[in-house]
């Protein structure tokens, strides 16, 4: 097949992300002596600094894991479940006929945070200290943002601003979107 791309091998492992940093992170981790597991969380994590506006603790993580060796292939299931209070009975009297697309009526409970910290403890090697320390690093001196982000919270600026005030105050820079590479 003919692409413009090198082909990628490696005796070592291999990570790949949507963005860079999440990538040399997860790499990182298997370089510090982590496994596949480990490396996957760290990059679990450093993808919700790098990109917010599409990973956080309350989305979803759904892991397919299969063994090479014993054949055997698992399930965690990191997506979140309704809450118990929300019920058809629940939403009809709200007058609402259909969840609604934003806000606390449409959230479920997170599962992706549940879903690392599972796959942490069932197949990492190294401690959450140990995997969470370069994503917690990046979060405390903060990285580029990307073209992309800014599009989506420039899309989403007059919402934060009207609904969601805490939001507005958590990305906005004087009430605007932050320019890519900020």
């Amino acid at each position: 097949m003919f692409t413009t791309r090198p082909e990628l091998l490696g005796t070592f492992g291999m990570v790949s992300s949507t963005h860079w940093l999440t990538s040399a992170a997860a790499m990182a981790m298997m370089e510090k002596g982590g496994n596949a597991f480990d490396a996957a969380v760290a990059g679990g994590m450093m993808l919700q600094v790098c990109e917010p506006h599409l990973n956080g603790p309350g989305g979803d993580m759904p892991a397919i894991i299969h063994s090479a060796k014993s054949g055997e292939t698992k399930i965690i299931c990191g997506q979140g479940t309704a809450p118990a209070a929300a019920t058809i009975d629940h939403y009809k009297s709200e007058n609402l006929s259909l969840i609604p697309g934003t806000g606390l009526l449409a959230t479920v409970v997170p599962g992706a945070f549940d879903g690392w910290m599972l796959m942490l403890r069932d197949y990492g090697t190294k401690t959450v200290e140990e995997v969470f320390e370069i994503a917690l690093g990046y979060a405390e001196n903060g990285v580029p943002v990307v073209p992309r982000w800014t599009e989506t919270v420039a899309t989403v600026a007059e919402l934060f601003r009207d609904e969601w005030s805490t939001s507005a105050d958590q990305w906005l820079v004087g009430g605007k979107a932050p320019k890519p590479g900020s």
